[in-house]
């Protein structure tokens, strides 16, 4: 097994060295943190081929509930099936609008012109909220894969999150997120694929994992 050269140099020190050198740490982070007294509205990405990016978001969408702020969810192509997202934050209430406004993988509709009317229709419920200064997070589901597809056109997206409130949150995900998007956020994660049980043990998708 391989050490890592910071976890054998960790071991190396006795209690009073490694004092000496968290105390020094805890300056540099402390000095870092007052520097950094902003605060603002962010544009976020989850994007790339691995999983969690959506479950990711929801993380954040149930740190916002929990702060008692209003949030919006719209999922782009999901929605053939009642997501089982969708019940477990029903008990918010009001403080959550939650919208499946897909009709699946482009594979299952087989229909283009559908699928561009379902999330050009999605799009505007997303706007609606993006717009709304009472809403501090909108969650954008599956939006990537929309603007991979072509179904929506970048520079409109672009252009609606540029008219968002300076102090909410936008959440896009989905793999594929074009480079202009990715230029214009100020936080991107890509989740990497590193092994998936459906390609290598023919494991099927299961409830409470991919759905």
């Amino acid at each position: 097994m391989t050490i890592s050269s910071e976890s054998s140099d960790q071991s190396s020190l006795n209690a009073a060295q490694h004092r000496l050198k968290m105390q020094r740490r805890k300056e540099v982070q402390d000095k870092r943190l007052a520097e950094r007294d902003r605060e603002k509205g962010l544009i976020i990405v989850h994007t790339g081929n691995g999983k969690g990016k959506t479950t990711a978001a929801l993380g954040m969408v149930l740190r916002s509930l929990g702060h008692g702020y209003k949030v919006a969810i719209v999922q782009f192509i999901k929605g053939a099936w009642e997501p089982a997202e969708k019940a477990a934050f029903e008990k918010w209430g009001d403080q959550l609008e939650f919208h499946a406004l897909g009709e699946g993988f482009t594979w299952e509709t087989q229909d283009r012109d559908r699928d561009i009317q379902k999330a050009t229709e999605a799009w505007e419920q997303a706007l609606s909220y993006i717009h709304h200064p009472d809403f501090r997070l909108v969650l954008l589901d599956e939006v990537n894969i929309a603007l991979k597809l072509g179904y929506l056109n970048v520079e409109t997206v672009l252009a609606g999150l540029d008219q968002k409130p300076e102090e909410s949150h936008v959440i896009l995900t989905g793999r594929g997120a074009p480079p202009d998007l990715i230029e214009k956020a100020d936080l991107v994660t890509e989740m990497t694929l590193v092994k998936h049980p459906f390609r290598e043990q023919g494991v099927k998708a299961q409830p409470g994992i991919e759905f």
